[in-house]
């Protein structure tokens, strides 16, 4: 190949480095951002880091812990900030990456092509920053995949190490961790057609059995997952219930599932996951169907590597998507545990070009840029509305400050927990001077029922006003 590899590697330092810098350079916006660096918070305030907390004392039962745990170590290590909630999940990303392009250059193919499509596809780049369960699933579903592989493919080179099985499973506990039993699902809709594809159906159980630790990998994960179930049902009984049975059943199998505790439902066409994913992973998913094209005369030659890696690595890259097609309640990052499967892809599918691919480096620039424009659009005024950090760089932090109406979890986090809702209004007459935010029809209710002294500090672009207020 004739790839300028400089430019390859300047793409992918600007890549990386643009999502780092960014990731301190928005607010945490509302809901899910802000819902999770808020029990990051809690989290390192409480102590408490079997059981994550919705809000002070209420247990959050809809994930496990560890991407809870990543934030809370990034504000132990670095304070309370949007960069310190965000940089553990940043450098998941880079440890996907990294991992990735080892695969790949031990497989023979570029490793920095792969690592240079991971880190400019839409979907990963946001992830790889954002305060979300993904990328830490991300992270445990590509060491269980390449686990797995390698193990399969030692077998096949005659040098048996079922280290590489027991990496495997090190992946799929470090998932349980992330997501739940969603991550050996994930792993089942990848590995079992493609080893049918390799063995036949009888010869694919015959072949797990024989060349994998099934019993003794899957005692080393539940080794290190299982304690953590344990403890949380202690902790707050009811949790595996709910996580379990609704999560991973009614959540699934049940549109608009009304049994959440934390949040509305994703009420969405079934197979509208390959919608997502059609616009999540660009520019790479227009590019790898168009690549598929332009090759089809020499496709055989060029998807024939050694062992069932190509066909592995679309099995992997769909099985998110053909486990979602049948569920209403979806988001775009579902699609995310997949990706890592398309650098790798791609670097196999451009492994026999002879001449400069210029359009590598036009496609591949166009996410930084991107990103850019997204974060001066942000700090334009988008993040504004969708966060009340505004309105906190405008309070007295030494002045009790109560929501009325509602309590975003952006006003959790910023005011490090300390504002709080509204629900007795009898509370405001004992308190010289008071801070209220809200919509001002419903804090200008309470002005005049509770008689107090306020003026309107500042209104934000989420229209939640700043009342400083003092009795008369």
């Amino acid at each position: 190949m004739n790839f300028n590899r400089v430019h390859l590697w300047a793409i992918l330092g600007a890549a990386l480095f643009i999502r780092l810098l960014s990731l301190g350079a928005y607010p945490l916006m509302d809901t899910t951002e802000a819902r999770y660096g808020e029990m990051a918070r809690l989290m390192v305030e409480t102590g408490n880091w079997v059981t994550p907390q919705f809000d002070y004392g209420v247990p959050f039962w809809g994930k496990p812990p560890l991407f809870t745990w990543m934030s809370a170590y990034g504000i132990e290590a670095f304070g309370i900030s949007e960069f310190a909630v965000r940089v553990p999940h940043w450098l998941a990303g880079v440890l996907v990456i990294i991992i990735m392009a080892m695969f790949a250059k031990r497989m023979g193919y570029s490793g920095l092509i792969t690592a240079v499509v991971l880190a400019t596809c839409g979907i990963f780049s946001i992830a790889a920053g954002a305060v979300m369960t993904d990328m830490a699933l991300t992270l445990g579903m590509t060491i269980a995949m390449l686990g797995f592989y390698l193990c399969w493919l030692s077998y096949e080179q005659e040098k048996p190490n079922q280290a590489w099985g027991y990496i495997g499973f090190f992946g799929l506990a470090i998932g349980l961790l992330a997501k739940g039993p969603l991550v050996i699902v994930l792993m089942g809709f990848a590995v079992f057609p493609w080893l049918i594809i390799q063995h036949g159906v009888l010869g694919a159980f015959k072949q797990l059995w024989r060349r994998f630790p099934i019993v003794f990998g899957s005692v080393l994960m539940l080794v290190i997952a299982l304690p953590w179930y344990v403890m949380a049902e202690q902790a707050t009984p009811g949790f595996i219930d709910y996580f379990i049975v609704g999560e991973h059943f009614k959540r699934f199998l049940v549109s608009g599932w009304e049994g959440d505790l934390y949040g509305s439902a994703h009420d969405e066409i079934r197979g509208t996951i390959w919608l997502f994913w059609g616009y999540s992973a660009a520019p790479w998913s227009i590019v790898l169907p168009a690549l598929f094209w332009f090759k089809r005369k020499a496709l055989s030659s060029v998807i024939s590597p050694k062992h069932g890696l190509f066909s592995l690595l679309m099995l992997w890259m769909v099985a998110p998507l053909i486990l979602f097609t049948f569920s209403g309640n979806i988001l775009p990052a579902y699609v995310l545990p997949g990706i890592p499967a398309i650098g790798l892809l791609i670097a196999i599918l451009v492994s026999d070009t002879t001449e400069d691919l210029k359009w590598f480096k036009v496609v591949s620039s166009i996410v930084p840029v991107l990103l850019i424009g997204a974060v001066v659009f942000i700090q334009l005024g988008t993040g504004d509305k969708k966060s009340d950090k505004v309105i906190f760089n405008m309070s007295d932090p030494n002045v009790d400050t109560y929501y009325v109406g509602k309590r975003p979890f952006s006003g959790q986090f910023y005011s490090y927990g300390k504002a709080q809702l509204l629900t007795d209004e009898s509370v405001l007459d004992s308190l010289d001077k008071v801070q209220l935010i809200g919509q001002k029809e419903d804090v200008d209710l309470v002005v005049q029922e509770r008689s107090l002294n306020c003026i309107i500090e500042f209104t934000s672009k989420s229209r939640r006003s700043l009342y400083r207020c003092e009795a008369n």
